[in-house]
């Protein structure tokens, strides 16, 4: 398990030829209905993005990598080929701190199958709310899209460091174009 959450990283460029059938997604969303609900609510649903016209409608709504403001996002060919947009039912939600809870452990048990699966993805909470629902044909006054889920092959490598002496947390890339991610060192996290 260790091994699959290292490698579970953020991933924003993607071999976009390389598609995710529509039942791969179904599979994840059956396996992620059984995790924990606060108060057992069950107040989230899934709308999946496979058809390219589709995808590139969701790609128009989404921003990309707040600490890279040069960076525009993933040109073409190196897009997502699939997303997952998950959503509040706003007839079943409890409180938006519950909600959040949910989706955050949603979110992370569907990019762990998706890297078990040879995928990856980024998980997105920068994006047009309104054109999303829009795009999709969503009932915007019943379901509220809280995270997008963009995925596919990884096209890039990322890679996971320790902190520098200064603290810093932002990710970054060099000039092979690396990503790299600087974590705490465990000795930093344990109280």
């Amino acid at each position: 398990m260790h091994d699959l959450v290292k490698a579970c990283r953020s991933y924003r460029r993607f071999d976009e030829a390389t598609r995710i059938e529509r039942s791969t997604l179904v599979s994840w969303i059956d396996a992620v209905r059984l995790v924990a609900s606060s108060g057992n609510a069950q107040p989230l649903r899934y709308a999946l993005v496979t058809d390219e016209l589709a995808c590139e409608k969701v790609f128009s709504c989404c921003a990309w990598a707040k600490a890279l403001p040069d960076w525009p996002g993933p040109e073409p060919g190196e897009r997502p080929s699939a997303y997952i947009v998950i959503l509040s039912d706003c007839d079943r939600t409890l409180a938006d701190v519950f909600t959040a809870w949910d989706e955050g452990i949603a979110a992370q048990t569907i990019m762990l199958q998706a890297v078990e699966a040879g995928y990856g993805g980024c998980i997105l909470g920068s994006f047009k709310r309104r054109s999303l629902t829009q795009a999709l044909g969503i009932d915007e006054d019943r379901f509220k899209p809280d995270l997008v889920l963009a995925l596919g092959k990884p096209a890039e490598k990322v890679v996971v460091s320790t902190i520098s002496a200064n603290g810093a947390t932002e990710y970054w890339r060099d000039e092979a174009s690396v990503h790299h991610v600087p974590k705490r060192p465990l000795s930093d996290v344990l109280l």
